[in-house]
């Protein structure tokens, strides 16, 4: 039997990833890096990805102002820097110097990537959607960085050596065995 629940977060869906995301700070003359649970796929043509920040967030403005931002996947190695940049604003310190992450130039965009993440995503902001607490900031995906010893044979990512963090209700979390392929219930699965 299923009961009924009102929304409550951290509970809407679970689990998501754990990103970081840089963007940059003009008037400073640096970049910041905020860490977000709410990350996602959004199209495949163009390919896009949308972020849920907080629109009091420094990093909300910063994204808004600027139109572009870097979604950089990190791996459980770096989980303590990642919890770091959610529970810091970068309004007042230097997110770069205290996790001791480097910078690498973006080709497509002004925004740095972050050098120890094995996956760094160039995005430019194509819509900005107001829903309530948080903004939905959908960012054309413009050029992907990926670490060739996470790449298959058939250039895809593999997430085991990847290693990415994932966020549930409050606590971290690393991603477990493979259980299938899309396509399985059809006999056919992808290879």
């Amino acid at each position: 039997m299923k009961t009924q629940k009102e929304p409550v977060w951290p509970n809407f869906l679970f689990p998501s990833p754990v990103v970081l995301v840089t963007c940059l700070d003009e008037e400073k003359g640096g970049a910041n890096i905020i860490t977000l649970a709410w990350a996602s796929n959004f199209s495949l043509n163009p390919p896009t990805i949308g972020i849920g920040v907080g629109t009091g967030r420094y990093s909300y403005k910063l994204i808004e102002k600027t139109g572009e931002f870097v979604v950089n996947i990190p791996s459980k190695k770096h989980l303590h820097e990642s919890d770091f940049c959610g529970v810091t604003s970068g309004k007042k310190v230097d997110k770069f110097s205290l996790t001791k992450f480097n910078t690498v130039p973006a080709i497509k965009v002004k925004t740095p990537l972050i050098k120890e993440c094995p996956v760094n995503i160039e995005c430019r902001v194509s819509k900005i959607i107001d829903s309530g607490s948080h903004g939905i900031i959908i960012g054309e995906i413009l050029l992907m960085h990926v670490d060739e010893e996470i790449q298959t044979s058939q250039e895809t990512i593999d997430y085991s050596k990847a290693d990415p963090i994932l966020y549930l209700n409050g606590d971290y979390w690393s991603v477990g065995e493979e259980i299938g392929k899309h396509g399985l219930s059809k006999g056919k699965p992808r290879e």
